[in-house]
């Protein structure tokens, strides 16, 4: 095919992608003579990317405070991105499962090494001082990583350990909500009484919260993957795939997260430290007391007994 000929042809299927859309090919194309050919920072929209950092205080580590944070949102963005093709596919075949599973392991793995930006990037003194006019936002509140959970499993896998006896999938999405693994980070023990960090939390998001448990009930990852054919369900590179998810989300990520936040909250080692939000955060986050586990039927009994507990270092 000359030039000539690969031209015409162009032009043919631009008339068709127009035709389709009952636009006119001719006011399209005349629209290119007048259009701003595109830049690098016109794309990546970089002057707004970043104008978005606004401290608190003079401290110039809280800067790096806020910058790791934005990234890990835009990062959760990607993860959501990928499983949200993962969770639309119909037909789904089990290398395009895979790959795009991995590619969710490999943003976790990246979080997880990054936090060494965190651990060896803030000096101690300066984090203790800005912290405080935080309060009481706290990372808890990061509505994407919910979503991703959502994402990832049925909802009794997320319930906390206490009620899971009581809740079936015939329990209403707002019940269930009511007893996720983190709700108890944002409730008084005694008294069950909903702290502000989460009051203001579920003020923001829990409408949006109990759409997506809706939309992904019966499509999250875990059910995509149970309705498989049991032959593709052995696959064993997707296998492989799931339980690299499922710990690297659920141990390896929230591990190191872990030792990061003992460094800074609990820097005195005397273990009274506080989270600005005022969780349990020491219970909140260790996979162990979380038993957060994405797909249980992929791990052994004593796999699952032993879930998280790595020691922390």
């Amino acid at each position: 095919m000359n030039i000539s000929e690969h031209r015409e042809t162009i032009l043919k299927d631009i008339e068709l992608k127009y035709d389709a859309i009952n636009q006119k090919t001719d006011t399209q194309l005349e629209g290119l003579l007048y259009a701003k050919p595109i830049t690098y920072w016109d794309y990546i929209q970089t002057d707004a990317l970043l104008s978005l950092q606004t401290q608190r205080t003079t401290l110039p580590d809280e800067m790096v405070f806020i910058m790791y944070h934005q990234v890990n949102e835009l990062i959760f963005k990607m993860i959501l991105w990928e499983m949200q093709q993962i969770c639309y596919c119909e037909n789904i075949q089990t290398h395009f499962f895979t790959e795009r599973l991995m590619r969710v392991s490999r943003y976790f793995d990246m979080l997880t090494t990054s936090f060494s930006i965190m651990e060896e990037g803030m000096e101690v003194e300066q984090y203790m001082k800005f912290r405080n006019t935080l309060t009481p936002a706290s990372g808890f509140q990061s509505a994407q990583y919910r979503l991703i959970e959502f994402t990832s499993t049925d909802l009794i896998n997320l319930i906390d350990n206490r009620f899971r006896s009581k809740i079936d999938r015939n329990t209403s999405f707002e019940n269930a909500f009511e007893h996720l693994y983190w709700q108890a980070a944002g409730k008084d023990y005694h008294t069950g009484t909903k702290s502000y960090l989460l009051e203001e939390f579920e003020k923001k998001y829990k409408s949006a919260f109990l759409k997506h448990m809706e939309e992904y009930n019966t499509i999250n990852i875990y059910q995509k993957f149970k309705q498989l054919p049991v032959e593709d369900q052995n696959n064993p590179e997707l296998v492989k795939a799931m339980r690299h998810f499922d710990h690297t989300v659920n141990i390896t990520w929230v591990m190191q997260h872990l030792n990061v936040a003992i460094k800074y909250i609990d820097h005195s080692g005397k273990g009274d430290g506080e989270a600005t939000g005022g969780s349990d955060w020491k219970k909140y986050m260790h996979p162990k007391y979380q038993r957060r586990i994405f797909f249980p039927d992929l791990w052994s009994e004593e796999e699952l007994a032993n879930w998280g507990v790595e020691k922390v270092s």
